[in-house]
C-alpha cells in the first residue's frame, strides 16, 4: 500500500507569508498538514514562532479537505481542562478535520514555565496523566481528577463534539508504545539513532515489529516523521520516492515531510516538493478556503 504523504509547515513566518503555502499545500495534495507545537524549537531557537492553535485556526478556514494537526501538542505547557477548548474549537472549525498529535514534548518547553526538572520517566508518567485526562474531557462533562501532575474540579466539556479528533500518539518506546494503542487512533514515531542515517532506519524497523507484536486494531496508522536529524528526505523527488518506499516496506501507512526552508533545518528547494507533488499525489485544484 503506498502511504498517504504529509507536510509540516513551520509556525515561523507571519501569516500573510504562511497562508499561501497551506492553501497550495492542499492544492498539490498532501494528504495532511502539521504544525510544531513548541513554545521554543530546538531546531530554530532564535527564530520568530507563532502559537500552533492559532495557526490552525486559520489554516482550517483557508482550507476545505486536507486533515490539519498537532505536531505534537503536549504538557509541557498545556492542561487538558483547558486544552479541550482549543481541540473542541479546532474540530469544529475544520469540520472534523483535526488530527490531534499527542507528545511527551521538547526539553526546551520542558524549562520554560519554570517548573521541577523532571526524569525520562516522570516526564511518561506526565504525559500518559495528560493523555488519559483528555481522552476523558472529550468524552465526558462534569469532571473531576486529583493527580500527580494534573487537577481539574467539576470541568465542563459542553458541546461535546459530533465526531472525535483523530489522536495521533506520538512513541519511541514500549511504554508509550502501548499508550499509543490504548488511546490513540494512529502512532507517529520520529525514529532514534538520528545522526546515523542506516542506524535510523533500523531503529524504525525496530519499533514498527513492536508495534506490530502490540497488534493494533483495524484502521491504526503508522505515522512516520521521514526527516531525521541525519538527512531531508526532500534533497530530490528521487530520494523521496525511495523513502517512501522503504517506509511503506516496514508497515508504516503515512510519511510526513516538511515545507523546504531555504536554510538551517530542512533546508532545500521548494521545486523538489513540487516535483513530489506531480509525481505521486493527486491535485486538488484551488481549495479557496471555505
Amino acid at each position: 500500500m503506498t502511504p498517504r504523504i504529509g507536510l509540516t509547515i513551520l509556525p515561523e513566518l507571519r501569516w500573510r507569508e504562511a497562508e499561501p503555502r497551506w492553501r497550495a499545500a492542499e492544492d498539490l495534495g498532501f494528504d495532511h498538514l502539521w504544525t510544531y507545537d513548541h513554545l521554543t524549537w530546538g531546531g530554530l531557537p532564535d527564530s520568530p514562532w507563532y502559537g500552533t492553535v492559532s495557526t490552525l485556526t486559520a489554516a482550517a478556514l483557508v482550507t476545505r479537505y486536507v486533515g490539519i494537526g498537532t505536531f505534537v501538542a503536549s504538557p509541557n505547557f498545556r492542561h487538558p481542562a483547558a486544552f479541550v477548548r482549543d481541540v473542541q474549537a479546532l474540530q469544529d472549525m475544520s469540520d472534523g478535520r483535526l488530527l490531534l498529535g499527542l507528545g511527551t514534548g521538547g526539553d526546551l518547553d520542558s524549562r520554560v514555565l519554570g517548573g521541577p526538572e523532571l526524569s525520562v520517566r516522570q516526564r511518561v508518567d506526565r504525559f500518559e496523566e495528560f493523555a488519559r485526562l483528555l481522552d476523558r474531557l472529550l468524552r465526558e462533562d462534569h469532571v473531576d481528577h486529583h493527580g500527580t501532575y494534573f487537577a481539574c474540579r467539576d470541568a465542563r466539556t459542553l458541546p461535546v463534539a459530533a465526531t472525535r479528533p483523530t489522536v495521533v500518539m506520538a512513541a519511541n518506546g514500549p511504554r508509550s508504545q502501548r499508550l499509543a494503542v490504548a488511546l490513540g487512533d494512529a502512532w507517529v514515531t520520529t525514529g532514534t539513532h538520528g545522526d546515523d542515517r542506516e542506524a535510523w532506519w533500523r531503529s524504525l524497523a525496530g519499533l514498527s515489529a513492536r508495534m506490530d507484536d502490540l497488534d493494533p486494531p483495524e484502521g491504526f496508522r503508522r505515522y512516520v516523521h521521514v526527516d531525521p536529524t541525519c538527512g531531508f528526505s526532500l534533497s530530490s523527488a528521487d530520494h523521496f520516492e525511495d523513502v517512501v518506499g522503504r517506509v511503506a516496506a516496514l508497515g508504516f501507512t503515512d510519511a510526513i515531510t516538511h515545507w523546504p526552508r531555504p536554510d538551517g533545518p530542512y533546508a532545500g528547494d521548494p521545486a523538489v516538493l513540487e516535483e513530489v507533488a506531480a509525481r505521486l499525489l493527486t491535485p486538488r485544484g484551488g481549495s479557496g478556503g471555505r
